[in-house]
């Protein structure tokens, strides 16, 4: 098989960043301080709504569970002032580059962000305004809304999955060329599996180790064999990190 020459020789010195394009530098940045090179294979691709502003008048907060979802409220409303809760540290600190002057983060999940608005929030203090894709992960709104909550869902953008593997990726899959795969959402997970499939390259992806944020993505993985599987001890972006380096350090004790 031909390699694509974006790829050099050396093992295991790659890592396939399977998320949006808009939230890949950064992690691609934290890859190359731990020297490795990111192979960035976007499988959600992000289309934004040309909706009308939302009416965020009364609302007594906005809960963000994405970066995303922070670009799109950015893009329709001038609103900046109105306390945001967002679901961890990546869609937090989008929110404060955006312009946003009242953020929280919940550090985790969308669990957390329950617990957070809970705490910080009254039921009676008016309604919450949860920003979301048109494919959401947990039940959020239910969540609040048993708690005494009036929470609006605005569908601000569209996830729409991928649907082939690039050639250079699938080329370097095949052959071994990448260490390591990193999945921040069970929806990702998935169509990487469909994807691999199509490309016929399952049977090479046990060379391979997988670094999920949570189980759930885990779980996505069905019973593809891979190298090594790993979770993060929390879901988010930093716990993901962490656990890698811990995969890097044990392989290279192992080496």
């Amino acid at each position: 098989m031909d390699i694509p020459s974006a790829f050099p020789a050396r093992f295991g010195l790659r890592a396939l960043v399977t998320r949006p394009r808009e939230d890949a530098a950064e992690l691609a940045a934290a890859l190359a301080a731990r020297g490795l090179d990111a192979v960035i294979e976007p499988l959600i691709e992000i289309h934004l709504r040309t909706e009308p502003a939302p009416d965020l008048a009364g609302a007594q907060a906005v809960l963000c569970t994405s970066a995303n979802g922070v670009r799109a409220l950015a893009r329709l409303s001038a609103e900046r002032v109105l306390p945001l809760l967002a679901v961890g540290d990546t869609t937090a600190s989008r929110a404060r580059a955006e312009g946003f002057t009242a953020v929280v983060s919940a550090g985790g999940d969308v669990t957390d962000l329950a617990r957070l608005a809970r705490q910080r929030l009254r039921p009676d203090g008016g309604r919450l305004v949860h920003i979301a894709g048109s494919a959401v992960a947990g039940d959020l709104a239910g969540d609040l809304r048993t708690a005494g909550f009036a929470v609006e869902r605005l569908v601000l953008y569209e996830a729409r999955p991928a649907v082939a593997l690039s050639a250079a990726s699938a080329q370097a899959l095949g052959a071994g060329l990448i260490g390591f795969a990193l999945f921040f959402s069970p929806r990702t997970a998935a169509t990487f599996v469909r994807l691999a499939d199509r490309a016929r390259i399952i049977d090479a992806l046990q060379h391979m180790t997988a670094i999920s944020i949570s189980v759930a993505a885990d779980a996505a993985l069905g019973g593809v064999r891979f190298r090594q599987r790993c979770i993060a001890a929390a879901p988010n972006q930093a716990a993901l990190l962490a656990m890698l380096d811990a995969v890097l350090a044990e392989q290279r004790v192992g080496s």
